[in-house]
């Protein structure tokens, strides 16, 4: 589809929009599923891609997840003492610092296998129980969602992205089976997992509580109520619904630009996947005829431009839903380690994939 200079511009003008209100206006930050959700609906409506199909996928590909934070929100819920007691045995037997650096490297490592969506909901529950004050638990969420979002890509379960990838990729001349991801990306993945979950284990002292569990604020004891988990599920589930009508209307824009750059240009043009479904910028730039090279390339940047912004992954999703955290205190733990985690990778692969 060829787009009008008015919708070009309309489109561009609207993704600055959802990369800066959130961070610079409070009731936009407070209110970011309805924010998005209208900003999904304006993105449908000026690239025309309004259709029934559509609206069925918005209904429908909410459901799974938001019926697993449902569900394991309850699950939690029955489980807390239990989860209680067995952080308070890893951080009395580990110490803080090393059960940091366990729970996000196992849970990267694991998330291709249990689905980066179970990842985030044991992290999201975990997380709750160590001896951290809010910063500390922002911090430490923010790198193991980075390390989930990394992890997860390795096979056609773990996520979407690896789901598309590996489907375009069936055929010749690559032939993709189950592993292939791995072996084109598994020591450049294990690096950047072991990366941060070195920077989750080297906590401020500052941050560290005397004892796991501890609420920071009276409307926390409330939160494992039917009614909050519902809340936080129905907020997941318009968090969800609005990033498909914002990929698809968005889609346009990066049929017509992105799909058409070189490697290097898509390896920094791809930071867009911040705040867009990195599922879907795959599904535009990946060709069955696709090199070596521009697919690591362009994987790696998604994945780690992922991580900078909440509607960048699930993980980050139902993170920070779960534990009301606020666009500008992700970006302030996230968006440095991503600039860290972009440009060396890009040294890297340059260096190695010339």
């Amino acid at each position: 589809m060829e787009l009008a200079l008015w919708q070009t511009a309309s489109l561009s003008l609207l993704i600055l929009v959802v990369l800066l209100l959130p961070l610079t206006v409070h009731k936009v930050e407070e209110n970011l599923e309805a924010f998005l959700f209208c900003c999904g609906i304006f993105a449908v409506t000026v690239s025309k891609s309004w259709s029934g199909n559509l609206v069925l996928t918005a209904l429908e590909d909410p459901i799974k997840i938001t019926l697993a934070v449902f569900l394991a929100g309850l699950l939690f819920k029955y489980c807390n003492k239990h989860l209680q007691k067995a952080a308070k045995k890893a951080v009395g037997f580990l110490g803080l610092r090393t059960t940091l650096f366990l729970i996000v490297f196992l849970l990267g490592m694991l998330s291709s296998f249990i689905t980066a969506i179970i990842a985030a909901l044991i992290l999201s529950e975990v997380v709750m129980m160590l001896p951290i004050n809010r910063e500390g638990r922002t911090r430490t969420v923010v790198f193991a969602c980075y390390s989930i979002g990394m992890g997860a890509v390795l096979t056609a379960i773990g996520e979407p992205l690896g789901t598309v990838v590996l489907s375009k990729l069936s055929g010749e001349p690559h032939n993709a089976d189950f592993w292939f991801l791995i072996e084109h990306l598994g020591w450049y993945i294990l690096g950047g997992v072991v990366f941060v979950s070195l920077l989750a284990s080297a906590i401020r002292a500052d941050t560290i509580k005397n004892a796991p569990g501890v609420k920071e604020d009276a409307a926390a004891t409330d939160e494992h109520s039917v009614k909050s988990i519902a809340v936080r599920a129905g907020k997941v589930y318009l968090f969800v619904m609005a990033l498909v009508f914002l990929g698809d209307g968005l889609k346009p824009l990066a049929q017509q630009t992105i799909s058409k750059l070189s490697a290097a240009w898509l390896y920094w043009i791809n930071m867009l996947s911040a705040v867009l479904d990195n599922a879907t910028m795959a599904a535009i730039e990946v060709t069955p005829d696709i090199t070596t090279r521009s697919l690591t390339f362009l994987l790696m940047s998604l994945i780690i431009s992922g991580g900078m912004l909440i509607p960048g992954n699930i993980p980050n999703i139902i993170c920070a839903s779960k534990l009301g955290i606020k666009s500008k205190e992700w970006a302030k733990h996230a968006v440095g380690v991503g600039a860290v985690l972009l440009i060396a990778f890009f040294v890297i692969l340059s260096a190695v994939m010339k």
